[in-house]
């Protein structure tokens, strides 16, 4: 199959750079950095439960090689370090429920971990220097991002409770904004589709900062304690080892962020910009594939100066995939195959085989009339909670 990287031009490619601050479908290899501290006197037991691990992992496609650091000052600290031929495979790896029931062991040692994840950009000497980028695969050009981190929690609540989970939800007072110096969380949005939650939040700093300081607020604490009996996974937010688990399972990462070329001063022009969530359930193994084709579509069409989608951002963890966009205007005024990604019917012919439910019937933007889009948008449509910005942002 013709990788994404082969298909589009130069230009493209460049422009791209520019405005997408975040994407995991560049083909660039990966670095992954997890600080550890061990509790004292465990660092043997913490050892013994990497090396059954890493004998695992160098079996996983698309890992390349990992290395185990221990500090000279404070023995206390490690670092793992470890490579991947590109983000796709290590991000199938570490959100799978293979990857949940391996790592159990290293709980007991651990008290803190720290994950990094890093395209190579450049290198020097060794065997690859004077190789070009894109033989290495190293990202070719630095994106240039607009500040904000973007993340997502994702979980289900017993059928029959979705009202009253909205409600509760839905009334919450807002943690102050400012987590530090250096730290604020500037927007969480909420949606529903079914009995499945999805809550994006976007902060400017050090998104494990914030996550940490939401959890501690007792507004927020109240909520999470609220939608307890109707989870449809048990959880025991008391419990460290049980809460660690849920939000693990739990988390729903951005893989891609895409600005449209016309968004500066979008947001005072015209109709007021609105938040959507879309859900796109994928076939069993084909998440990721379907994510990266709606990444695609969303880059190309960032290149229409008349696309009402001004922003896009798309989560995906194992067949559940979300896109949010920000639309000038009312969705239902919009034109549906923009609004649903699918503006390149080569790309929408092949995403729409992944779909794992087709209410709408086969998705051809081609063969279908603006009914049948709006109908399947309608679908698609995830149920706007609540959309909280913090005053300043």
């Amino acid at each position: 199959m013709t990788t994404t990287s082969e298909r589009d031009p130069e230009s493209l490619r460049r422009r791209m750079s520019q405005r997408v601050s975040q994407s995991v479908f560049d083909g660039s290899r990966l670095r992954v950095v997890l600080m550890v501290h061990v509790y004292d006197g465990a660092q043997q037991q913490f050892l013994e439960a990497y090396e059954q691990l890493s004998t695992h992992v160098a079996s996983v496609p698309g890992h390349i090689s990992d290395q185990l650091c221990q500090s000279i000052e404070n023995p206390s600290q490690w670092l793992i370090t470890s490579e991947w031929e590109s983000a796709p495979p290590f991000l199938s790896w570490i959100n799978s429920e293979q990857h949940v029931r391996m790592v159990q062991p290293l709980h007991g040692c651990v008290r803190d971990t720290r994950s990094l994840r890093f395209h190579v950009v450049r290198e020097t000497g060794g065997p690859a220097a004077g190789v070009p980028a894109e033989a290495r695969r190293l990202q070719t050009f630095p994106r240039i991002g607009d500040g904000v981190v973007r993340h997502a929690l994702t979980f289900t609540v017993r059928p029959g409770s979705e009202e009253a989970v909205a409600r509760i939800l839905a009334d919450y007072a807002s943690p102050e904004p400012r987590v530090d110096d250096s730290t604020r969380l500037c927007r969480t949005s909420l949606f529903m589709h079914g009995n499945r939650v999805v809550r994006a939040v976007e902060v400017k700093g050090d998104l494990m900062a914030a996550l940490r300081y939401v959890a501690r607020q007792p507004e927020v604490r109240a909520v999470e304690e609220a939608i307890n009996p109707y989870l449809e996974q048990d959880r025991d937010l008391d419990d460290p080892g049980s809460a660690r688990v849920f939000f693990t399972r739990a988390a729903l990462p951005a893989l891609h962020h895409v600005a449209a070329g016309q968004t500066a001063g979008a947001e005072g022009a015209g109709a007021p910009v609105r938040r959507y969530a879309l859900h796109y359930p994928a076939r069993p193994e084909h998440g990721m594939r379907l994510a990266e084709l709606l990444a695609w579509q969303d880059v190309a069409a960032a290149e229409d100066p008349g696309s009402p989608v001004l922003r896009s951002t798309i989560f995906q963890r194992d067949e559940t995939v979300v896109r949010m966009i920000d639309v000038r205007g009312e969705l239902e005024a919009a034109d549906p195959v923009v609004c649903l990604g699918l503006p390149d019917p080569v790309r929408a012919a092949e995403l729409t085989t992944l779909f794992d439910t087709d209410p709408a019937g086969p998705v051809d933007p081609a063969r279908l009339g603006p009914a049948d889009l709006a109908r399947f948008l309608d679908t698609a449509r995830m149920r706007l909670i609540t959309d909280r910005r913090s005053p300043d942002v």
